[in-house]
């Protein structure tokens, strides 16, 4: 077998290429069709051969591109200088110049940061594959949390101790132990669960999660941040509402509610006839979570949030179906081109 590359190298060297025809034929025959069949071939070489015999026809294939490269700059510079064009076809229609849009998600994300930076926050990211102590352990996730199923969570299958971060808070555990209080950030970003895709759910969407620690920080600090959001995102007529709630990393926990924007509160089939539409989660931080990431818990307290930016866009916009946001349907996003 190696005496077959060697003849081909000796082929691919010697081939004598004048005009763009030629280098197309040689194109053709070796690198679209000779080599490819050395490398088709792998499979009936002996296992002690195939490294051998791998290193031989990447060689022999890096030398037939860089003949290529070399000859078609040589005859492209050539044919500049003989002041070679190519016709013009004044026959062709005219291909109008469209502009493009933003699309609806960035918008949203766009606002929610314009929101926070004017209130003093910053805006930190992070890697969208953790480790089960930055998604889970630092957390306060108990080891039998049902997050922690395969059913909930894209694990990496070499190591089911990576996966796709499950929620952008793992942003905050890395913000915590690399900053000193006081911390006063927002963190966007896309996340992964394992669900089925349909008009309300997805398996990759989008969060952004609040962060704040600080001496004397209280639930007053959360709900009066939270008040200011909705209020500029959604109109100074809009009212919130807490509900008690659980998550492991904050306690007390509250689910956030704001008043349909549709019907005005007054109840319809959007807001389920109740008046109220959910948007995120909330709570001052959990003292186990500070702890875990470094902080004094007797010294300093916090609150965190965290939002679907999805639902928050699909709330804003009156969107019905969620998977609309990753169809690329051009007629639905020319539908934003005047909001930037």
């Amino acid at each position: 077998m190696l005496e077959d590359i060697q003849t081909l190298k000796s082929q691919v060297e010697a081939y004598q290429i004048n005009t763009p025809e030629d280098l197309e034929a040689f194109r053709l025959k070796f690198v679209k069709k000779e080599i490819p069949a050395l490398m088709g071939n792998m499979r009936n070489i002996a296992p002690e051969n195939r490294k051998d015999y791998g290193l031989a026809v990447n060689e022999l294939k890096g030398l037939a591109q860089e003949k290529f490269k070399a000859i078609q700059d040589t005859l492209k510079a050539a044919s500049l200088e003989a002041g070679i064009q190519a016709p013009l076809d004044m026959t062709l229609p005219i291909v109008p110049h469209q502009l493009g849009s933003v699309h609806p998600l960035t918008l949203t994300q766009n606002r929610i940061i314009e929101i926070f930076e004017r209130i003093g926050f910053n805006v930190a990211d992070g890697p969208e594959i953790e480790d089960d102590w930055h998604n889970f352990t630092a957390l306060n996730f108990p080891p039998n949390h049902p997050a922690r199923e395969m059913q909930d969570t894209f694990f990496l299958e070499k190591d089911p101790d990576i996966a796709l971060r499950t929620h952008t808070s793992s942003v905050q555990v890395r913000l915590m132990e690399n900053q000193k209080p006081p911390i006063r950030a927002i963190m966007p970003g896309r996340v992964f669960r394992n669900e089925a895709i349909s008009a309300r759910a997805h398996c990759i969407f989008h969060q952004v999660e609040g962060l704040y620690i600080d001496e004397n920080v209280s639930l007053i600090d959360l709900k009066q941040t939270l008040y200011h959001f909705a209020k500029e995102m959604f109109g100074k007529n809009t009212k919130i509402r807490f509900r008690p709630s659980y998550f492991p990393f904050t306690e007390p926990s509250a689910e956030v509610d704001i008043s349909c924007n549709i019907c005005q509160g007054d109840g319809c089939n959007v807001c389920k006839y109740t008046g109220w539409l959910e948007i995120g989660g909330s709570g001052m931080v959990d003292p186990n979570v500070l702890e875990n990431c470094g902080i004094d818990s007797e010294k300093y307290t916090g609150f965190a949030f965290g939002m679907g930016i999805e639902r928050i866009t699909m709330l804003k916009y009156r969107i019905q179906d969620l998977r609309l946001f990753t169809e690329n349907d051009v007629r639905f996003l020319k539908q934003f081109r005047n909001l930037v």
